[in-house]
């Protein structure tokens, strides 16, 4: 008997998955009106796929970097934390977490693959944005 704990394998997003996610997403960005910066990285927070659309604001690819690692870390969609405890988590992160909606983990049969940010529109654009990339390679739905 081993004292090491056997954990399942993370399911894991191939380059032609990030590509399919980055293009569906400016698909829908696109098809809304709003340019957008996309980011996808994997389980453990590493970027592995970004795009800032023409006209999309440059600064909103940190934040949606950083939504992306939120959402993989809590593997949870961002934008749902209480507010006093959000600017407290912020400021003990050095600003690594946050609560800015956008983020969402990428869940393939309840696994986490890894998360999208999506960064330079209204809350309710970037969710629209990120559930087509999630929509891209079939994960669950969050």
């Amino acid at each position: 008997m081993s004292d090491t704990p056997m954990f399942d394998s993370l399911p894991v997003l191939t380059h032609e998955a990030v590509m399919a996610m980055l293009e569906n997403g400016a698909a829908k960005a696109t098809e809304i009106g709003q340019p957008q910066c996309l980011v996808i990285v994997d389980a453990s927070g590493e970027t592995i796929g970004s795009l800032r659309m023409s006209g999309a604001k440059y600064l909103s690819m940190r934040s949606a970097r950083t939504k992306a690692r939120t959402a993989a870390s809590n593997r949870v969609a961002t934008g749902g934390m209480d507010e006093s405890f959000a600017h407290k988590i912020a400021s003990a992160t050095g600003n690594s977490v946050t609560n800015l909606p956008g983020g969402l983990p990428v869940m393939i049969d309840g696994r986490l693959a890894g998360a999208v940010g999506v960064g330079s529109g209204t809350g309710e654009q970037d969710i629209a944005v990120g559930t087509a990339m999630l929509e891209a390679v079939g994960a669950d739905s969050v």
